[in-house]
């Protein structure tokens, strides 16, 4: 049993939305849960992560929010509020030197890109679930944000 591989598995799903992952290579199994324990060893890793946005209005959030527009998150409950829907690192735009997915008052549908998440190297888009206008955007471009941590207010339209 490889125990670096098995400490790779558990900081992947630390690091990420999946709340447990399986994998099987021969005889050998592990399987790693936010609720249960690793029952043996695996072999090599893959994983497919499909970003849903995390988004809901919690006016009363305990997490705190550092952005482009500052304030607290009960001055910018006065909307929806966009999570992250995971641990990476923020971006406004697809790559550098293009223009950013959205600007704070920009209209936005359902749908629309947000903005891309960077998690081990894999590029995470965030969608928009409510159309409105983006009142305040609460990350800063290339800087990490938390699961759960306020990305976007947007006023429902």
């Amino acid at each position: 049993m490889d125990i670096r591989k098995v400490k790779k598995l558990i900081e992947m799903l630390e690091e990420s939305n999946i709340a447990e992952i399986e994998i099987h290579e021969g005889e050998e199994s592990v399987r790693v849960s936010r609720h249960s324990t690793v029952s043996s060893a695996a072999g090599a890793v893959q994983t497919v992560t499909h970003v849903s946005p995390s988004a809901q209005t919690t006016p009363g959030a305990a997490q705190p929010a550092a952005g482009n527009n500052g304030g607290s998150i009960e001055q910018a409950s006065a909307g929806h509020v966009v999570k992250s829907p995971m641990v990476g690192i923020f971006y406004e735009a697809s790559s550098p030197g293009k223009p950013p997915f959205v600007e704070q008052g920009q209209k936005v549908a359902k749908g629309d890109i947000l903005c891309v998440i960077e998690a081990m190297k894999i590029m995470n888009q965030v969608e928009s679930d409510a159309t409105g206008v983006i009142t305040r955007i609460m990350a800063e471009n290339g800087n990490p944000v938390e699961y759960g941590q306020p990305l976007f207010i947007i006023r429902e339209e």
